[in-house]
Formats: structure tokens, C-alpha cells, sequence
């Protein structure tokens, strides 16, 4: 979904973020399903970054980001559920078509 569907603006330096429904659940080493209601920890996530503010400045429409679920704020917006952020609280970003001869190492 581009950024011109949602029926929102992001303002100042908040992230819209979709985050990947069947990347919450795991397997374990064994092939055992672990759905994500389990609580193992403090794991952090990955989502697809779909909406930006424009005092935003590391994160791009598009980036995949890891963030903290915990420190999270959801909101439904077209039947589908998004994670507001602000941007300090994205820990990593990793931009598919970064080729500016960076150090080659991918999250």
C-alpha cells in the first residue's frame, strides 16, 4: 500500500510501520510452531516502514526497520493494523537498494 492510499499525513517525526503478521511466528530448532502470543523475552521486530513525517530524516517509505514492540502505539486504518513509532525509538534500518558502496554487511 504507497503512502497515497492511507487516509493520513504523518506529522513531525512519527513512523507508520506495517508490521509482517506471519514473521511473528517462529519455529524452533526441532520444526515446533511457536505463535506469537508466546513471550520469549525482549525480541525486537522487523516491519515495512509506509509512511513518514517530514522531520524524519534516516527512514525512507519503503525501509525495513527493527524496532521495539513494546514501545509501540497500533492504530487500524482500511481493516489493517499498523504501528505508529516515533523515529528514535527505530533501532535499525535496512534499505534493499542501498549500492552506495557501503561496508556490505545486511542486518
Amino acid at each position: 500500500m504507497s503512502e497515497g492510499s492511507l487516509p493520513i499525513r504523518m506529522l513531525h517525526d512519527r513512523v507508520l510501520v506495517d508490521v509482517d503478521a506471519a514473521a511473528s511466528e517462529r519455529r524452533s530448532g526441532g520444526g515446533i510452531l511457536i505463535p506469537a502470543t508466546v513471550q520469549m523475552g525482549r525480541k525486537l521486530s522487523w516491519a515495512k516502514v509506509v509512511a513518514a513525517g517530514p522531520n524524519v530524516r534516516a527512514v525512507e517509505t519503503g525501509d525495513r526497520v527493527l524496532f521495539d514492540p513494546e514501545e509501540r502505539a497500533e492504530v487500524e486504518l482500511h481493516s489493517r493494523t499498523y504501528v505508529l513509532l516515533r523515529e528514535r525509538d527505530i533501532h535499525a534500518v535496512a534499505s534493499e537498494g542501498d549500492s552506495d558502496g557501503g561496508t556490505g554487511l545486511y542486518l
